[in-house]
């Protein structure tokens, strides 16, 4: 199963109805070309990369895409910037699969920041990172052909009541929880060089058929050096500039990053310790209805975990859950989440300490899971 990604960076007469408007994105070094990547020694890192040999991956004509989608003739779902198509693949090496395009109208900055995720994509391979199958890139218009997960999203799953009847069990969370460390874990300490992802939340993580983490959406995902630390600008329209580079999403994003500007490792740590909170407690991220975040409301009871007594902890689990989940287990999310959320970033957690921790306390998972641990060791295809 797949779904695909596709940007388009000119508005062209085939456009449709239900394509969003064009958003104000942030500025790119001076060093990236219009048509690619380019390094510090002037070389197009992304056609150096589509030159290596990345197994299964495909690269489709945009006609390919527009056939495979049946002319964009089925939205099954939008976002902020993007517009979700059912396609088809059959007959391919890809088999059968939904498809979901993403659909921007602008300037050559998108250009750029489709070929800067399409870069990053294309050195990721890891079980819990949604899987790149396939792109289109003509210049104008590009799309990227992903691994399709059955279950929707983690937001879905967890929040949309309406439609999701089933409730994810305790194991079930525990699972996404490791699963996730497993791929920031990847993302930040086995890629070279470093990926910061930018926007960890649950809506970013996807469930296949058997309800196994897929981290997403890499659109504002940065490498290297340019993972540290915002560009400078001598601009007068520099604050301004910064606003709009900023990462994250409300509710996720790390307090230290909105203050300094400072995109680092630890900012993805802090999002994840969110989404912690959210598989133990059930409750969003957010409440635009109430103003409320979710770290507020949990701060008070974060302060000292170990001293919670069982009454304490039932009434900041999920109570769809009806008292089905292990208490010392939730003590010990709620313990590595406050670890992640501390306002010092230097003294939060790493992927490898939360990996370390869940694995000798969390008896939920599965021996199967655990042992996955060892076959996630593979680095990133280096530059």
């Amino acid at each position: 199963m797949a779904f695909i990604e596709c940007f388009r960076f000119k508005v062209r007469r085939r456009l449709k109805r239900g394509i969003l408007a064009d958003h104000d994105h942030q500025e790119h070094d001076e060093k990236r070309a219009v048509n690619g990547i380019i390094d510090g020694n002037g070389h197009d890192v992304l056609d150096d990369l589509k030159r290596k040999d990345y197994g299964s991956v495909r690269k489709f004509t945009w006609d390919e895409v527009e056939r495979l989608t049946m002319n964009f003739s089925e939205v099954i779902g939008s976002g902020g910037f993007s517009t979700v198509y059912l396609a088809q693949l059959q007959g391919s090496s890809l088999g059968m699969a939904l498809g979901a395009i993403k659909i921007h109208i602008g300037s050559e900055r998108l250009n750029q920041l489709f070929k800067q995720e399409l870069d990053i994509l294309l050195r990721l391979r890891h079980e819990n990172i949604v899987k790149l199958l396939g792109y289109c890139d003509d210049g104008e218009q590009g799309a990227m052909v992903l691994e399709y997960a059955a279950n929707g999203s983690l937001q879905e799953k967890l929040h949309d009541t309406e439609r999701e009847t089933h409730v994810l069990s305790w194991r079930n969370r525990m699972t996404i929880a490791f699963q996730l460390a497993q791929a920031l874990q990847y993302l930040h300490e086995q890629c070279t060089p470093q990926i910061v992802h930018g926007d960890i939340k649950a809506s970013n993580i996807l469930l296949d058929e058997h309800l196994n983490c897929k981290l997403c959406d890499f659109g504002s995902a940065k490498m290297g050096f340019s993972s540290t630390v915002l560009p400078p600008s001598s601009s007068p329209y520099s604050s301004r500039r910064k606003q709009v580079m900023m990462l994250g999403s409300p509710g996720y994003t790390d307090p230290h990053y909105l203050k300094t500007g400072m995109a680092t490792k630890k900012n993805d740590v802090y999002s994840f310790g969110v989404v912690l909170l959210e598989l133990v407690t059930g409750m969003e991220a957010f409440c635009p209805e109430r103003g409320q975040f979710l770290t507020s409301i949990a701060s008070p009871m974060l302060k000292n975990v170990a001293a919670l007594g069982a009454s304490e902890v039932a009434e900041m689990v999920d109570p769809r859950l009806s008292g089905n989940y292990d208490l010392e287990e939730a003590k010990t999310m709620l313990s590595i989440s406050a670890m992640c959320l501390g306002q010092s970033p230097i003294l939060r957690l790493s992927a490898t300490n939360i990996l370390q921790t869940v694995k000798e306390s969390i008896s939920s998972l599965s021996p199967e899971k655990l042992g996955s641990m060892k076959k996630s060791t593979a680095s990133c295809p280096k530059s």
